[in-house]
């Protein structure tokens, strides 16, 4: 076994023992992002989900540039992951400013963040489409067919992973599931604000410290987000200076 099949193997036993557990949906899709960013070489991964409209919200991202990067395109009505939400096919694109013309907007922010290739996978249960997982790379460079049969595999995990949240598998319920998982990422993003504006600190150091701070108290992120949120002042004072505390491992 060479290294690369090691990393998958692991990728993937460590992704279900995670959804064995009880777990929390955004934490579990932020961490299949990176390491699905890291196993196919690429700079960001992002998750786009769907709500009970059909419309499309950041689900989980990499970072904090790429979620920018995402919800412009969101915003903007125009891109891969769209494309490819719509059409049910991956759109791979290896050298964006050859094609910016494609998506004339947003080829134009992406090349200006530093992303040169994007590679989009549908999400989805039988036929219905759920979302999109998103690749951005900084050079040009194209995903072979193994590289694209592991980032489908890994965007099958997260499908799963919104539908055992929803606890079945008929269409009403796999939307409720979804409806509740783009909840949960809106309080995220409410937390980090909180927090950020509060320690005086960055988005992404906003993030990765609610995350600790969950991990280490073995808790779900969810819960933090929402005591952050609308917790009572005294205890909300609290919990940011126990934030403001947590230390990082490395």
């Amino acid at each position: 076994m060479n290294g690369r099949e090691h990393d998958v193997v692991r990728t993937f036993i460590d992704l279900s023992d995670r959804l064995v557990e009880d777990f929390d949906v955004v934490e579990v899709t932020t961490h299949l992002t990176e390491e699905c960013a890291q196993l196919l070489g690429v700079a960001a991964a992002g998750l786009l989900l769907a709500d009970v409209g059909g419309v499309l919200h950041l689900l989980a991202a990499t970072s904090q540039q790429l979620r920018t990067l995402e919800v412009f395109q969101l915003q903007g009505e125009e891109g891969p992951c769209l494309d490819c939400f719509r059409s049910g096919r991956p759109v791979s694109v290896a050298d964006l400013d050859a094609e910016r013309d494609r998506w004339p907007r947003f080829s134009a922010i992406a090349l200006e963040e530093g992303y040169a290739s994007v590679h989009a996978i549908p999400m989805r249960l039988r036929d219905e489409a759920l979302g999109t997982l998103g690749l951005f790379g900084t050079s040009p460079g194209a995903l072979d067919e193994e590289e694209l049969a592991i980032a489908q595999a890994l965007a099958h995990v997260a499908s799963l992973a919104i539908v055992q949240q929803s606890q079945a598998l008929s269409a009403g319920h796999v939307l409720t599931g979804l409806q509740a998982a783009v909840a949960s990422r809106r309080l995220l993003e409410m937390a980090k604000g909180v927090v950020a504006e509060s320690l005086g600190i960055g988005m992404d150091e906003a993030f990765t410290r609610l995350r600790r701070y969950a991990r280490l108290r073995d808790q779900r992120l969810g819960e933090v987000s929402y005591r952050v949120v609308s917790g009572m002042p005294v205890q909300r004072a609290a919990l940011l200076a126990e934030l403001a505390d947590v230390a990082d491992p490395s």
